[in-house]
């Protein structure tokens, strides 16, 4: 049997998209793997093997043993976290996809790797970011996702690799932790709401940003992965969009059903980051190409939000 691997398979997008395809192909048809030793891992990701993505003989070996077809690369260094170890990040976020795309061109891999919006820099178009534009990123985070996208391509087209990415939005997920990205805060708002009915806030109150819900994001992972190649123009990374807001906004989506909570601001270093991304991004080449609809909207996303972690606490 033909198996799925997950690299990364604890972070934010990986234990949601790893439930997803297990409840899609069965438990056995998915391999969770991540570099946290397996006494660490939570019941849900076994079967689980612990894996350095910087290792490719190891990954090589892997690929191998359990007849793997597919690979969803999610291991990297996020954008705060990238500029407080800059070449941590750059070694982790391209050396690893480079030991997956050189696998999968000898082993006829079809990959997933995610890209971000962090690839634009403060130069391109604020709003409604299109497909094909300026691209000079400030962090290393976006440095290196901007080369892992011409990495992506450059196999595409001189080795047929069938490597396929999305340039994500800020995700917001109700059952992983944030893990150190500078649009974190729409995570951390809602723990903080529920929990203490306030939050200081690293971004000013009107700073603008793409988001998305995670169910979205892992639905959109999922069927980009499934769609003809024969319809897919992008090899570098698709736009994905759900919603923008700012701080002020889900803070005032929150008091809706929490009328005591409170925000204020202490902006730091993410806020430079943050105004250099843009504020709405246009994804009109993945709605032609492969049909991406959100679903989620900002009200109900806050709303789905405060109910999963409501009755989270509430059964702890």
């Amino acid at each position: 049997m033909s198996k799925i691997l997950i690299i990364g398979a604890c972070g934010q997008i990986g234990t949601e998209l790893t439930m997803a395809l297990r409840n899609r192909y069965g438990k056995d048809a998915v391999i969770a793997t991540d570099v946290l030793a397996p006494n660490k891992i939570q019941v849900g990701l076994w079967p689980y093997i612990q894996l350095n993505a910087l290792d490719k003989l190891a990954l090589h070996c892997l690929v191998l043993n359990e007849n793997i077809k597919q690979v969803y690369h999610l291991a990297a260094m996020l954008s705060a976290n990238g500029e407080k170890y800059p070449l941590k990040a750059w070694e982790l976020n391209c050396q690893s996809l480079l030991h997956v795309l050189d696998i999968a061109k000898t082993e006829k891999l079809r990959v997933f790797w995610p890209s971000s919006i962090a690839v634009f820099g403060a130069n391109a178009p604020k709003v409604a970011c299109p497909q094909h534009t300026i691209t000079q990123p400030s962090t290393v985070y976006g440095i290196s996702k901007l080369a892992g996208e011409a990495w992506c391509r450059y196999y595409y087209d001189q080795y047929d690799v069938d490597v396929r990415s999305i340039r994500y939005p800020g995700l917001i997920s109700h059952s992983a932790q944030a893990g150190g990205g500078t649009t974190d805060y729409a995570v951390d708002i809602f723990h903080d709401a529920i929990k203490h009915r306030q939050f200081t806030c690293y971004l000013k109150a009107h700073t603008t940003l793409p988001m998305m819900y995670m169910p979205d994001a892992v639905r959109a992972t999922i069927e980009l992965m499934d769609a003809d190649a024969r319809h897919l123009s992008v090899r570098t990374s698709y736009n994905l969009s759900g919603f923008s807001f700012s701080p002020q906004e889900v803070a005032t989506e929150i008091t809706r059903q929490l009328p005591a909570f409170k925000i204020d601001y202490r902006p730091d270093f993410r806020q430079g980051i943050a105004e250099s991304w843009p504020a709405s991004i246009d994804d009109r080449q993945a709605r032609h190409d492969w049909d991406w609809r959100p679903k989620y909207d900002l009200p109900e996303m806050a709303k789905d939000m405060l109910a999963h972690l409501q009755q989270t606490l509430a059964t702890r």
